[in-house]
């Protein structure tokens, strides 16, 4: 271990950290734009396309699908293929996406398109963490990771807004040929500047891992969010598909995990949750994306709904506090390379702990003020647990787990993801249903608002447990210890 750190930080003198720092953060920024920003023009898209809103919402579905399936393959891809040879595909594949979408006439051609985005951000997104991990001396990666975490979480919550102001003034079109320059500049920057910088170990290809991998992740993907596509005209969790998928999706989750322990050389080393600062960083990232997502879905829907805003005006109420997140993530990277990552954990989830108390005593009457305020606040906790658990976490991984690291974390906050949104839209929807089961007059528009607000509120519960458990897991966070001769190395950079 000595070793490899000694070798990590004679590496890094040759390294140009800015331009590579700028080359792959601007990329997965405009990747993970991409992802949220054309929400706000499916209403338009059903009538220009001619699709129903079932077949419109697998623009989302699929996204998220391939990144499912992919993702959990990218630590095998990391030791297989070099540095610049999975930052050049990553950039053709988002390149080719974003001009077929620019120019599709018709649903099936920008359903190809978002696969082919979804597959640029797929390959991207570990490959930056591994990057970080590898360039950036242990005691230097808070504020790295920092700058991750902006461009994670502040690309994602500016789409719908940037995306709508272009839709006010120009066609849908248009929210893919500006994306088209950037992915250029960031291509050009990675060739001239970008190395390799992994060590390729070129394990055996495991045909039957893959398969496994891709039919349990895409399987569960697939079946939580088309449950938690109810709303959109999908089966709910009494569907036959949704049960299936969930179903197989488990089995074959299972099979692939017993199947990688058993493995001299495996595809997902799952001898990572060896790790306990490894272990307990996943678990607090899983449950805050499964927070994070799920209010990020029904709050807006409840300003629109309950409160009757326009789509725009509700972005505008959450823009603050999501602009706020992205540009805190590298404080907190900062003082988490000062302080450690225990204290800004506790306090981050006691923070978001009492706001999400809060929002579920909700009503019609709460201040706009108050609610803008709240998801500051919410925000600001978010961005005090997200970024130093995970960063914690991969520290305490040897360098020949930072492949297998990167692939399960990122793996895990796309399952997160969809399990958090549907597992939320469910309870809303059985609050509403509950409610009006008990109201005198059930069509009333003042029963149906009363019923909308119950289910918020449940769902807000939900998250306030996530909280709470969150909470307690904080508690068995330690720093972890940084190598004094590697310190030292790396201070003089």
């Amino acid at each position: 271990m000595k070793a490899g750190s000694v070798q990590d930080q004679q590496a890094t003198k040759q390294y140009k950290v800015i331009p590579i720092l700028f080359a792959m953060l601007l990329s997965g920024f405009i990747g993970l734009f991409s992802e949220t920003a054309l929400n706000v023009a499916m209403t338009p898209l059903m009538g220009i396309l001619q699709v129903g809103p079932t077949t419109i919402q697998w623009l989302t579905t699929g996204y998220l699908l391939v990144m499912g399936i992919l993702v959990p393959v990218s630590g095998l891809l990391l030791q297989w293929f070099t540095t610049r040879q999975l930052f050049t595909a990553s950039l053709i594949f988002s390149i080719a996406g974003t001009i077929v979408a620019a120019m599709a006439p018709s649903f099936e051609l920008l359903m190809v398109a978002r696969v082919l985005q979804a597959a640029g951000t797929a390959l991207l997104l570990p490959l930056l963490f591994n990057t970080i991990l590898v360039i950036f001396p242990i005691e230097k990666r808070g504020s790295a990771m920092g700058f991750i975490g902006l461009v994670i979480m502040f690309a994602p919550a500016s789409g719908p807004t940037i995306s709508g102001l272009i839709l006010a003034n120009l066609t849908w079109h248009w929210i893919f040929w500006i994306s088209l320059p950037f992915f250029v500049i960031s291509l050009i920057c990675g060739l001239i500047f970008l190395p390799n910088i992994s060590n390729l170990t070129k394990p055996k290809i495991d045909i039957l891992s893959i398969i496994l991998s891709t039919i349990g992740f895409g399987g569960i993907v697939y079946g939580f969010s088309s449950a938690g596509g109810h709303g959109e005209g999908g089966g709910g969790w009494s569907s036959p598909v949704v049960i299936a998928t969930l179903v197989i999706g488990g089995l074959a989750l299972l099979v692939f995990s017993i199947r990688q322990l058993r493995m001299k050389e495996p595809m997902m080393d799952l001898r990572a949750f060896k790790f306990p600062m490894f272990t307990i960083g996943l678990i607090l990232i899983f449950i805050c994306m499964m927070m994070m997502l799920s209010s990020m879905l029904i709050l807006p829907m409840y300003l629109q709904q309950g409160l009757a805003l326009s789509a725009l005006t509700a972005g505008l109420v959450l823009l603050p506090g999501s602009l706020l997140n992205g540009f805190l993530s590298p404080v907190m990277g900062r003082l988490f390379d000062k302080f450690g990552p225990r204290w800004l954990v506790i306090i981050g989830l006691v923070i978001v702990s009492v706001i999400l108390f809060v929002y579920s005593r909700i009503t019609p009457t709460t201040p706009y003020g108050l609610i803008v305020a709240m998801h500051v606040l919410m925000m600001i906790g978010i961005s005090m647990i997200m970024m130093p658990a995970q960063t914690n976490g991969l520290n305490q991984l040897p360098p020949e787990y930072y492949p297998h690291g990167t692939a399960i974390m990122n793996t895990l906050q796309q399952v997160a993801g969809a399990i958090g949104t549907a597992v939320a839209v469910s309870i809303l929807s059985a609050g509403q249903m509950s409610y009006l089961s008990h109201a005198a007059n059930p069509e009333s528009a003042a029963s149906k608002l009363g019923a909308f607000t119950a289910g918020v509120q449940h769902a807000f519960t939900f998250a306030f447990i996530l909280a709470l458990i969150g909470l307690v897991c904080s508690f068995f966070v330690k720093r972890v210890k940084v190598n004094k001769q590697m310190g030292q190395q790396g201070s003089k950079h």
